[in-house]
């Protein structure tokens, strides 16, 4: 009487579905890219026609192209994946990948994001700007205390200045508002 040895199929199923899911991790980008240009397209067609006589192409056109950029994106990266290609892991970087990343570092630039969008209709674009680019340097590591928050102060103020006048875009001033204009 022979004893028949349990088939290894079954646990290699898992294994072999796993390991051909690692080694057409890309298709996951494929299917983002498909999607987001899905939703330009969808947003795009149910927006309203405008545009004018000196206007022909209205302002569909540019959602549209990037639309069908993005289908076409990844359509092209779905077959590449699929015929055996695959990206580069980042030789050419001079990082270790095997160092854990700075979630210190990540949560303070977080913070510093959060605290300016909070703080940019209470006080105004110089001030939460200060606070963005002082936040930024400061949680990168530069500890130039009497410096920092005046190169972040000119250089929100220079931003404001540049924005809101000489290119039209209205950024919000705050309590500077009137001091500055």
């Amino acid at each position: 009487m022979t004893i028949k040895e349990p088939s290894s199929t079954l646990t290699e199923q898992p294994i072999r579905k796993r390991s051909w899911l690692r080694s057409h991790s890309e298709l996951g980008i494929s299917l983002l890219l498909l999607v987001v240009g899905l939703l330009v397209l969808a947003n795009t067609a149910l927006e309203t026609r405008g545009g004018s006589d000196s206007d022909p192409l209205g302002p569909h056109a540019v959602p549209l192209v990037v639309g069908i950029g993005l289908v076409v994106l990844a359509a092209w990266l779905t077959a590449d994946v699929l015929r055996g290609g695959h990206g580069e892991a980042e030789v050419g970087e001079d990082i270790d990948l095997s160092t854990p990343p700075d979630v210190r570092t990540l949560g303070m630039l977080a913070g510093v994001l959060v605290a300016t969008a909070a703080l940019i209709p209470l006080v105004g674009w110089p001030i939460a700007g200060t606070v963005l680019f002082w936040g930024a340097s400061y949680a990168l590591g530069s500890r130039h205390i009497p410096k920092d928050p005046l190169i972040a102060a000119g250089v929100s103020l220079a931003t404001w200045i540049l924005f809101d006048s000489l290119l039209g875009v209205d950024l919000p001033g705050g309590p500077l508002m009137g001091v500055l204009r």
